[in-house]
C-alpha cells in the first residue's frame, strides 16, 4: 500500500489529565462539547452510504478497539426472579465515558461489548443500547459499534460484533437469548457445548447482516506454552470450518494490559505469562497462528484495551486507545470498518510505537497488500519483491514518551493446505527470514521504508512484519516490567499463491 495517510486524530479540548480526573464521575460530558446534533448517532443503515466493499477511495488506517467494558458489565442477584441487574459490579465507566477517551486517545471507531449472564440479553436491549444511541450523538467522531463480550458456548469470551443498522439491538437480543450460554435463567447445561458453538455460528453466518466473531484473551487460562485451557486449536479450526467469514480470529495482544503498574500479571495471564504482551498463540514464531496461516485460513489477530478500570484508580487497564490499538484500513464508517476485519486490513501495536504500516508484495507488476493474496505465475520470474513503510509517532504517546523503533522482523511460513490433525498447533516452516535495523530502512517523508526480495519462491506463502522498541531477537515472557518499556507491533500476512 503506497501513498497513504494516516487519519490525523482530533485533538480533544481538555487535557488529557483532566479527562483522567473526570472519567467515570459523570462530569465526562464536559468533554463532549461542542454536542452534536447530527452525524452517525442513531441506527441508520450503512447499505445508503457512499462506497461499496472492495472499494478503496477514502481509505485510510483507523485506529480503533473492538472489547471496550461499561457499567453495565455488572452483577447479579440470582436470589431473586427474575434476576435482579446491578451496574457497575465488574466494569464502572459509562459508555459516554468510554467514547470520550476513545476519542481522546485517537481512535476513530470502538465498541461497547459488555459481559453478559442470566437474562442479560433484555439488560442489553433496554438500558445499555439506549445509552449507547446517546453516546453516539455526544461522541460523533467515533464509530461506536454494537455488541457484547459473548459468553461461547464450550470456550473463553469472545468480541460479538454487530453490523450498523437499524434492527441491530434485536439481532444482538436474538444471537444473546438463543446462544450465550449465561443467558438462561436457570442454568442450561445445554448451552455449554461445542456443537452449541457451532449451531451459533452457523446461525449467525445466515443472517442477512453478518457478525464478526473474535476470540478474547485466548490463552489466558493456559497453564503453560501449548498447554491450552478453555481455547483450543481444534476449535477454533472448527469454528472457521463452520463459518469463515463470521469467525475470523482472535487477539494477538489481549487487554488488561497496565496490570503489572499495580503489580499484576501483564493481560492478567496469571497461569502462563504473555509474550511482550502478546498472546503466546501469537507470540511464538511457528506456533498456533502460523499453524492456522499455513493452512491458508484468513485467521487475523486484533489488540484491545478490555477497559474495565482504570490503572489509576486500581483497575489493570489503560483507556481505549490508551495504550492498544488495531489499526483497520477502511472509509470512516460502519460498513468498511466491518470489511476490513472481516477482510484482514488490520495490523496491531502497543504504545504508538508507530502509526501506519504498509506491507506490500509485488510480482511481474501485480501487488497484494495485508490481507490480500498475491497470485504469481510459475512460468516467469517467481521472485517476490517485498517493500514495509512505517510511520514513526510524531509526537508523545499516552505515557508522555516518543518511543523509537529498534528492529523489524519479516517473516514467512509455507501454505500447505488443511492439517488432518486439528490439534496442530505449529508451523515448522515458519521462521524469521530477515531482521532489520535502523541503518536498514531509509527515510521517505514521515514514512521509512524496507525493500526485501525473496528470491525463487517454490510454494505458496504468506509473509507477515513485526517489529519491537526492545532488544529482545523474539519476545520474552513478561513479568512485572513497566508495559511501555515493552512495545510491539504486528501486521497481518500477506499471501502468495502460485499459479
Amino acid at each position: 500500500m503506497k501513498d497513504r495517510n494516516t487519519e490525523d486524530s482530533e485533538r480533544a479540548q481538555i487535557s488529557r489529565r483532566r479527562l483522567v480526573k473526570y472519567a467515570g464521575l459523570g462530569a465526562t460530558l464536559v468533554a463532549a462539547s461542542p454536542l452534536a446534533t447530527g452525524g452517525p448517532a442513531w441506527a441508520d443503515d450503512d447499505e445508503r452510504k457512499q462506497g461499496k466493499p472492495g472499494d478503496s477511495r477514502n481509505r485510510a488506517w483507523r485506529a480503533g478497539d473492538h472489547h471496550v467494558h461499561s457499567e453495565y458489565s455488572g452483577s447479579f442477584d440470582t436470589k431473586t426472579t427474575p434476576p435482579k441487574f446491578q451496574k457497575g459490579g465488574d466494569a464502572v465507566y459509562p459508555i459516554v465515558t468510554n467514547a470520550i477517551m476513545a476519542k481522546n486517545f485517537g481512535l476513530s471507531w470502538a465498541m461497547c461489548t459488555d459481559h453478559g449472564g442470566p437474562t442479560h440479553s433484555k439488560i442489553n436491549l433496554e438500558q445499555a443500547y439506549p445509552d449507547l444511541l446517546r453516546s453516539r450523538i455526544l461522541v460523533p467522531e467515533v464509530l461506536q459499534f454494537w455488541g457484547m463480550e459473548f459468553d461461547a458456548p464450550a470456550l473463553d469470551h469472545h468480541t460479538l460484533m454487530i453490523p450498523h443498522h437499524a434492527d441491530e439491538a434485536q439481532q444482538l437480543f436474538e444471537l444473546e437469548s438463543r446462544f450465550a450460554k449465561l443467558d438462561p435463567f436457570p442454568a442450561d447445561p445445554g448451552r455449554d457445548t461445542e456443537a452449541k458453538m457451532v449451531e451459533f455460528l452457523k446461525a449467525a453466518k445466515g443472517m442477512p447482516r453478518q457478525p464478526l466473531v473474535i476470540a478474547h484473551h485466548a490463552s489466558r487460562s493456559a497453564t503453560g506454552l501449548g498447554v491450552y485451557g478453555q481455547d483450543t486449536p481444534r476449535e477454533f479450526r472448527n469454528g472457521n470450518n463452520a463459518a469463515p467469514e463470521i469467525y475470523i480470529g482472535f487477539e494477538g495482544a489481549p487487554g488488561h494490559q497496565a496490570a503489572p503498574l499495580n503489580g499484576g500479571a501483564r493481560g492478567s495471564y496469571g497461569s502462563h505469562p504473555t509474550y511482550g504482551g502478546f498472546d503466546q498463540m501469537t507470540a511464538r514464531v511457528g506456533g498456533l497462528w502460523d499453524s492456522l496461516l499455513g493452512e491458508g485460513r484468513r485467521w487475523w489477530i486484533t489488540a484491545t484495551s478490555d477497559s474495565h478500570v482504570h490503572w489509576t484508580r486500581g483497575g489493570s487497564d489503560f483507556w481505549p486507545g490508551e495504550y492498544s490499538k488495531t489499526y483497520v484500513y477502511a472509509r470512516q464508517d460502519y460498513a468498511d470498518i466491518m470489511d476490513g476485519l472481516r477482510n484482514g486490513r488490520i495490523w496491531v501495536g502497543t504504545g504508538d510505537l508507530i502509526t501506519s504500516l504498509d506491507v506490500t508484495l509485488s510480482n511481474q507488476g501485480r501487488e497484494a497488500t495485508t490481507g490480500e493474496t498475491l497470485t504469481v505465475n510459475r512460468r516467469n520470474r517467481t521472485d517476490v519483491d517485498i517493500e514495509i513503510r512505517f510511520r514513526p509517532l510524531q509526537g508523545k504517546n499516552g505515557n508522555g514518551e516518543r518511543p523509537e523503533v529498534r528492529r523489524v522482523d519479516l517473516i514467512t511460513g509455507q501454505v500447505t493446505g488443511p492439517n488432518a490433525n486439528l490439534d496442530a498447533d505449529t508451523n515448522p516452516t515458519t521462521k524469521v527470514v530477515a531482521r532489520f535495523g535502523p541503518r536498514d530502512w531509509r527515510k521517505q517523508g514521515d514514512e521509512y521504508v524496507i525493500r526485501h526480495t525473496l528470491r525463487n519462491v517454490e510454494s505458496d506463502l504468506y509473509a507477515r512484519v513485526r517489529g519491537t522498541s526492545t532488544d529482545e531477537a523474539e519476545p520474552l515472557a513478561d513479568g512485572k516490567e513497566s508495559p511501555w518499556d515493552d512495545l510491539w507491533f504486528y501486521s497481518n500476512p500477506v499471501f502468495v499463491q502460485l499459479r
